[in-house]
């Protein structure tokens, strides 16, 4: 990938040179102009605007300070870095006062120049991150996986708002797809790190001497391959926050290892004779029995204890139904436009939604929305949800010809319900499809509605029998 484009303003020739040399065998995209009205030129006219401007403070016409309060009013969106032979303190607090980003004296080394390029730029990376994210929280309220009219949700919204403001860890458990990393990056959004990295890194992603690598880095020559240093994920959070999901897949000498971060605040990469010190807030996730893998001793009490300073459990999707329309609304106003497709969820797809038991929770809802957003086909989405619906069990009995009586009749009727809704309960062309009598079709329907006195119809089957 090729890096961010560079704005040289210095009215010597020289140092134009120079720069663009230096910075175009590094890599950068660079344009050179010699006054600071031409600078302003070069930026109304500019299809893309620079990732940095790098200017002096002398030059005939508009100086340099000028040009600096132009672009805070105009762009201030670009950091600047001011490349001056002036060393005075008054003249250095001025330009940082009026949003020099850094400022080096001329003659200045090559390091120190990237250096402060380096800098520049990754304040403005992180300031562009927040402007998102403020945009994004503006544009839904709050995360689309979040919206709830559960109480034992809205209590957890609550804590997660609590919590956000310390420093302790936070263990988030739940099943597949509840929306544990959601409630990771709500905490870390609200919490005084927003505007630091927040690092996601799924244990069970990689081998346990890759993982190892890749939360704590290594030094070079720490083993074959190891060419240049590596910073760890840790190191990269550091005044941020890092997400260990599915941290009950961590081995135990690694659980170790997080154990005396948790403890010291420091950690040793691989192949290094010294520890180095780390300030990253640390959530952790599983989808795990947490007593299950300490009972087994698979994971440590110890280290438990350390992460579980908040423990929160996210329930289920199918134990707050409520929800299943809500989620769904928030994911059409998230998806609706992107896709392309349809706009809204008909009222017959929310019912087939809240019949579904969603075993793959807050995500699988998120898809099968998405996935008619794109394919607005109402059978085909119905019928994707049917494989889920579970049969009634019979009654424990002694008599197998009454147990495969009862097995054929359930297979039946969720044959005969299947056909039904794929015809839209148009119960000609069902008969039809199964090869059975019209009048065959209408004893069965009644028949078994008689007998569901202890299973509600479905309002959808209802209003389908009696229009059609």
């Amino acid at each position: 990938m090729s890096k961010p484009s560079i704005l040289v303003v210095d009215d010597d020739e020289s140092i134009r040179s120079y720069l663009s040399v230096l910075l175009s065998s590094r890599g950068y995209a660079v344009m050179t102009v010699a006054s600071a009205d031409e600078a302003l030129v070069h930026l109304a006219a500019a299809e893309s605007l620079p990732a940095l401007v790098l200017l002096d403070l002398v030059m005939p016409g508009m100086g340099g300070l000028e040009l600096l309060e132009s672009l805070k009013q105009a762009y201030p969106q670009i950091p600047a870095v001011i490349l001056s032979t002036i060393g005075e303190i008054r003249t250095v607090v001025e330009a940082m006062r009026r949003g020099a980003t850094d400022y080096l004296t001329k003659p200045f080394e090559e390091e120190e120049l990237e250096l402060a390029m380096t800098g520049a730029l990754e304040k403005h990376r992180l300031r562009e991150e927040v402007t998102v994210l403020k945009r994004r929280l503006d544009q839904y309220g709050e995360p689309p996986d979040l919206v709830s009219a559960n109480s034992q949700m809205l209590r957890i919204r609550e804590i997660a708002s609590q919590v956000a403001a310390s420093d302790a860890p936070v263990l988030i458990l739940g099943e597949t797809g509840v929306g544990k990393e959601v409630l990771a990056r709500a905490i870390h959004t609200q919490s005084t790190r927003r505007a630091r990295p927040f690092i996601k890194v799924n244990c069970a992603a990689l081998p346990h001497e890759l993982l190892e690598s890749e939360l704590f880095g290594y030094e070079k020559g720490a083993f074959s391959g190891a060419i240049r240093d590596k910073p760890g994920k840790f190191e990269l959070a550091h005044k941020g926050s890092i997400l260990l999901d599915e941290i009950a897949e961590m081995s135990p000498h690694l659980q170790a290892k997080l154990l005396h971060v948790l403890q010291d605040g420091e950690f040793s990469r691989l192949g290094a004779r010294q520890t180095t010190r780390v300030d990253a807030r640390i959530l952790a996730s599983t989808n795990k029995s947490v007593d299950k893998i300490m009972s087994e001793g698979t994971f440590r009490e110890d280290l438990f204890f350390r992460l579980a300073v908040v423990k929160i459990e996210i329930p289920p999707l199918r134990e707050r139904r409520e929800d299943i329309p809500l989620l769904a609304g928030a994911f059409v106003q998230r998806y609706g436009n992107a896709e392309g497709g349809a706009r809204e969820l008909p009222p017959e797809l929310i019912e087939a939604f809240m019949r579904h038991d969603w075993p793959g929770n807050v995500r699988e809802l998120e898809n099968a929305v998405r996935r008619y957003l794109i394919l607005p086909d109402l059978e085909m989405a119905v019928s994707e949800l049917m494989p889920s619906r579970r049969p009634i069990p019979p009654k424990p009995s002694a008599d197998l010809k009454q147990l495969a009586h009862r097995a054929a009749d359930q297979a039946e009727r969720e044959a005969v319900r299947r056909v039904l809704a794929e015809t839209r309960w148009n119960r000609r062309q069902a008969a039809r499809r199964l090869n059975i009598s019209y009048k065959a079709l209408l004893n069965k329907l009644k028949k078994w509605e008689a007998e569901e006195t202890g299973e509600s119809m479905p309002a959808a089957e209802k209003a389908g029998r009696q229009s059609s």
